[in-house]
């Protein structure tokens, strides 16, 4: 393909890395590839956003109050008052009907937290346990995933070291190799010459002792 890239780098055999100069020409080829990018404040707005089954309207507009930086509403304690008819309502019966369906439902809210907190004395340490097995489970199985990447990584690593190790072996030898042949064909080069020259000269005694002598 035209497009893709093909990588001749070596780092585990390649020398030079900490040379002065070598830094700074690498960043100055990072930045001409970033000016090659639509400069953009968020650069995955392309994306869709995550959608969550577990996401509730309450959910939704507690991530929106976070969204627009809105502080959040104070609990109100409203419904746990047991406020008295007004004074201008002392007679009215309606208001005090309301007031003790209020104060009714008040009680029967303390009611089901006795029962809720019978039941947590109860039952809680069981739960806790399992939920401190599942919680030991659920970390186990991460950390047995994690050390199975870390060993992928290293045998990755391993392997790519391995490689480059044995294509800097070859890449030595094929340059001392290539030395060889160079320094030959410079030695042939130079015998061809001495050759050549001591051919012209030998040419140059024969052809004077063969000229007439007048």
């Amino acid at each position: 393909m035209a497009s893709e890239v093909q990588l001749d780098a070596l780092p585990y055999v390649d020398q030079g890395y900490d040379e002065p100069g070598v830094r700074e020409a690498a960043m100055q080829l990072v930045d001409e590839e970033t000016r090659r990018y639509r400069p953009t404040k968020n650069y995955l707005d392309f994306l869709q956003p995550p959608k969550s089954t577990f996401e509730t309207d309450i959910l939704r507009s507690e991530f929106e109050r976070l969204a627009a930086r809105q502080p959040m509403e104070l609990l109100s304690m409203k419904r746990y008052e047991l406020p008295q008819p007004a004074a201008a309502q002392r007679n009215d019966l309606s208001a005090w009907v309301e007031s003790v369906e209020n104060s009714m439902a008040q009680l029967e809210h303390q009611s089901g937290r006795i029962v809720n907190l019978e039941l947590l004395l109860k039952y809680s340490s069981n739960e806790w346990r399992m939920n401190n097995m599942t919680l030991t489970h659920m970390v186990g199985r991460e950390q047995h995933y994690l050390k199975t990447i870390r060993q992928e990584v290293q045998g990755i690593n391993w392997q790519r070291k391995t490689e480059q190790v044995a294509a800097g072996t070859q890449l030595s030898t094929l340059t001392d190799h290539w030395n060889s042949l160079v320094r030959k064909n410079y030695e042939l080069e130079q015998a061809c010459t001495d050759l050549e020259k001591e051919a012209v000269e030998l040419g140059l005694k024969q052809g004077g002792r063969l000229q007439p002598t007048s």
